[in-house]
């Protein structure tokens, strides 16, 4: 006794009180009505004396109704237990309690029909003996009964059993032909509010042709008028089931997409069962899945290569070859990072080289650059490719000022700048299987050779004539021409320029002094 005590206290924090107590409800609202229906609705009385066998068939349907509710309840709890165990344990659905779990809707309706099939052949057998003009009318009858009956209980059994379907198809949806599509669960729906309630109006129309209601057509004008109003009140409760069923996971996949729109990536639906819509949805979630898998490649490929180059060979497709571009080039190299690094722990090594290349990355960044290539302990970058930017000179003369600036707070170490300006190639370098994007030309060399000479100057930063000639006035005045040198392995001479201190800088801005090239013979 003690232990089936505990099976329903378990039972009772599942989901199957609500279960049991629903699939009994519309089963015994179904029974009821049939049986009020033949008893009280249609004019047997005119072709049969009920009298004769009425405590029989009343008796009979109360037994029944004891019988069938108990028998019900039980056949529902052993068709539900071991879902309900997996699900109450926390365990992952197997094949098999997962298709027990899919089909349970459909096992549910068919035990409602079997106990309705029984108790149509019960009363047959009962009355064809009497009146077998009553047991053909009681047959009829509960055939149409048990059938919405078996409906209704088809959809309510989905819907009550949705968050342990949930559960069971969270790790994917699986094929399944016991799961009625879209297509049959509005064929179910129309069968609840069409089909059956015809067909018992053409019923009693042909009973009243063959004179199985007397002669008088006033006579089946109430169960036509009862037929009519059940069939409204039943067909609101299954079309309700039907279109929730298909609207409810509808409007989740368009809430959905609508926070896709907006960016949110780790926007998930929920499955609900195993038909179209369940594919759909498991196909939403996949793409979404991989949608965020794309961004995470983009975020990555846009760390290797850059952002702009990566949103250029996502959006326009990438081909090897280059075309000529305008572009300033900014080079820097640490000073005396071999020695640092034979001194030091690498682990402290990593640590100065990684917070230098963030200086250099955010000076870059915040003035339009392209980081082109990390070289040991350099950088290049560049301003005006991939992209097109106004004023790269004047840009990439600022993010040397600012770098400058910052690397003082790199102690022990310090670094070369260079900044140079011309033309170069820019595009994808190499094998159709392996390239890299990348800028080719003298303004690229020009501006490792000035950084090789700014680390023996004392501010570190060297910028070619060409480079100021090409910036905006604001930045040129911020740095002074001086002599011009050949530079290793250029044959040319190149004009050096230098940044003045801030405070001169400010100075000539306002006009109160006045600055001459270096080598100006009148400086």
């Amino acid at each position: 006794m003690e232990r089936w005590a505990r099976l329903f206290r378990w039972l009772w924090a599942t989901p199957w009180p609500v279960y049991a107590l629903t699939m009994v409800q519309a089963n015994i609202i179904g029974a009821v009505f049939v049986f009020a229906f033949l008893r009280f609705v249609l004019p047997m009385d005119r072709f049969v004396d009920l009298n004769e066998f009425r405590f029989l068939n009343q008796y009979l349907f109360i037994g029944y109704l004891v019988l069938a509710f108990i028998g019900g309840v039980i056949a529902s709890t052993l068709l539900l237990l071991p879902v309900l165990k997996v699900d109450r344990s926390g365990a992952e659905f197997d094949g098999a309690i997962r298709r027990r779990t899919l089909r349970l809707p459909l096992h549910q309706a068919l035990i409602s029909g079997a106990m309705w099939v029984i108790g149509t052949v019960l009363f047959v057998a009962v009355n064809v003996g009497h009146s077998p003009r009553l047991a053909l009318i009681v047959a009829v009858t509960s055939l149409l009964g048990g059938s919405t009956t078996c409906l209704i209980s088809y959809l309510q059994a989905e819907r009550i059993m949705r968050p342990i379907t949930v559960r069971a198809l969270s790790r994917g949806v699986p094929a399944n032909r016991h799961v009625p599509g879209v297509r049959r669960r509005i064929f179910l729906g129309w069968s609840l509010t069409t089909v059956i309630p015809i067909a018992g109006a053409l019923l009693i129309l042909t009973g009243h042709w063959f004179g199985l209601f007397g002669d008088d057509p006033e006579l089946i004008l109430v169960p036509l008028a009862v037929l009519a109003s059940v069939a409204v009140i039943a067909g609101a409760i299954g079309m309700g089931l039907v279109s929730d069923s298909i609207a409810d996971p509808v409007r989740e996949m368009q809430a959905g997409v609508s926070r896709v729109k907006q960016g949110d990536l780790e926007t998930r639906v929920t499955i609900y069962d195993s038909s179209e819509i369940g594919r759909l949805a498991q196909g939403f979630n996949e793409m979404v899945t991989g949608l965020q898998e794309r961004e995470a490649i983009q975020d990555l490929f846009g760390r290797y290569v850059g952002e702009d180059v990566a949103r250029n060979a996502l959006e326009r497709g990438t081909e090897l070859g280059g075309q000529e571009r305008q572009v300033a080039v900014l080079f820097v190299d640490l000073t005396g990072s071999t020695e640092f690094a034979a001194a030091n722990d690498p682990a402290e090594v990593v640590s100065v080289l990684n917070e230098f290349f963030r200086i250099a990355v955010e000076s870059v960044d915040s003035n339009g650059g392209y980081i082109n290539k990390f070289q040991g302990d350099a950088l290049l970058a560049v301003f005006g490719a991939p992209l097109e930017v106004e004023n790269e000179a004047g840009r990439a003369l600022r993010a040397a000022r600012a770098l400058q600036s910052r690397l003082t707070e790199l102690s022990p170490l310090s670094a070369g700048i260079g900044v140079s300006y011309g033309t170069v190639i820019a595009g994808h370098i190499g094998h159709a299987k392996r390239f890299e994007y990348t800028v080719i030309g003298d303004p690229v060399n020009e501006a490792a050779r000035l950084t090789t000479l700014a680390k023996m100057e004392q501010g570190h930063v060297l910028a070619s004539a060409a480079a100021i000639h090409q910036a905006d006035a604001p930045e040129a005045a911020r740095w002074v021409l001086g002599r011009s040198v050949e530079l290793r392995g250029r044959g040319i001479m190149t004009q050096l320029a230098r940044p003045l201190r801030p405070t001169l800088a400010d100075r000539w801005q306002a006009g109160t002094v006045a600055l001459r090239p270096v080598d100006d013979p009148a400086h």
